[in-house]
């Protein structure tokens, strides 16, 4: 019992599902990119709140904080439905990185072009969870297209807040 515990190998499942088994790969696939970037996000917006100072640090430290922590929360799901449909769910720096189409914030820059990075990142992750939430509903995936749903408003009303903060 113990060396089958230890062993214990990610696999792919086979779960019984309304949604063909090609297709639902290439849904995980897709959400394992959406994963790479929410992680990416996640470590961009933490990194905001840690470092950020002047005159709006209390009211961006504390934004930050309840946007990281509501995407910390969301990887979570993410990963575990990629788990659901089957697949493993990408666990690595590298995979993240490779996988991921937001970047690292650039650092040396001001306060306001880290911000608007931000923003431009949240939507980008717009544009790519709609068109996997789209392919998702033709799939007849309607979980997944469900949670996507959810994360594009997330990060939309993220993107807003932020942009709002530094509007003159």
């Amino acid at each position: 019992m113990t060396q089958a515990v230890l062993k214990n190998e990610i696999t792919e499942l086979a779960p019984k599902s309304p949604v063909d088994s090609e297709k639902r790969r290439e849904i995980a696939e897709m959400l394992g990119n959406l994963l790479a970037d929410e992680y990416r996000l996640f470590v961009n917006t933490q990194g905001l709140h840690w470092n950020v100072e002047g005159p709006l640090f209390y009211s961006l430290h504390k934004l930050t904080e309840s946007q990281y922590e509501e995407l910390f929360e969301s990887i979570d799901t993410l990963a575990e439905r990629i788990r659901a449909l089957g697949l493993p769910a990408p666990q690595t720096f590298k995979e993240f990185y490779d996988r991921s189409i937001v970047k690292d914030l650039p650092s040396g820059s001001t306060l306001q072009q880290r911000i608007e990075r931000l923003v431009s990142d949240y939507e980008m992750a717009v544009r790519r969870t709609s068109l996997v939430a789209k392919l998702a509903e033709a799939d007849g995936d309607i979980k997944t297209t469900d949670l996507l749903t959810e994360r594009v408003g997330v990060y939309e009303e993220n993107a807003w807040m932020l942009r709002a903060t530094i509007a003159s």
